[in-house]
C-alpha cells in the first residue's frame, strides 16, 4: 500500500516538474492560477497558510498555478468562474484563464494537500504541442 502510494505521488511530482521544464522553455506565462478561497477565522486556511504558504511559490506547482487568495464574503472578481460558489473553507479553484478545471475543498494536512495537488495538475495540465 505504501509503495502504491509513493508511487502515484512521485510520478505526480515528476509530472509537474515536467510541465514547469516545458513552461520554462516556452517562456510563456502561466494561464493557470491557484485561487485559495478563505474567510476571516477560518482554522484551516491558517494552518495552510502557516504549512505550505511560505514555499508555494517557490514549488514546482507554484510555478504553474501561482496563489490568488479570495475572501468568500467578498465582491468575487468578475475575471473568475467557478463552477459553483465555494462555500466551505479553504477551498482551492484550479483556473484556466478564469475558468474552474479542478478543485480541492477543505485541508487535510500537508501530504494530502501536495498528492491532491500534484495530480490535479498532472490530470489537468497538458504541454501544448508546438506550432510550426
Amino acid at each position: 500500500m505504501y509503495i502504491r502510494q509513493f508511487t502515484s505521488r512521485l510520478l505526480a511530482q515528476i509530472a509537474v516538474w515536467l510541465l514547469v521544464a516545458h513552461a520554462a522553455v516556452a517562456g510563456e506565462p502561466s494561464r493557470y492560477e491557484l485561487v485559495m478561497y478563505e474567510q476571516n477565522g477560518c482554522h484551516y486556511c491558517e494552518r495552510w497558510l502557516a504549512e505550505i504558504g511560505p514555499t508555494y511559490p517557490k514549488t514546482a506547482e507554484g510555478q504553474i498555478a501561482p496563489l490568488r487568495m479570495v475572501n468568500i464574503h467578498d465582491t468575487q472578481p468578475t475575471d473568475l468562474s467557478p463552477k459553483t460558489p465555494p462555500v466551505l473553507t479553504p477551498t482551492f479553484v484550479l483556473m484556466d484563464n478564469g475558468q474552474e478545471v479542478s478543485r480541492i475543498e477543505g485541508y487535510h494536512g500537508e501530504e494530502l494537500f501536495w498528492w491532491m495537488m500534484g495530480t490535479m495538475i498532472r490530470d489537468t495540465v497538458e504541454p501544448q504541442p508546438d506550432a510550426d
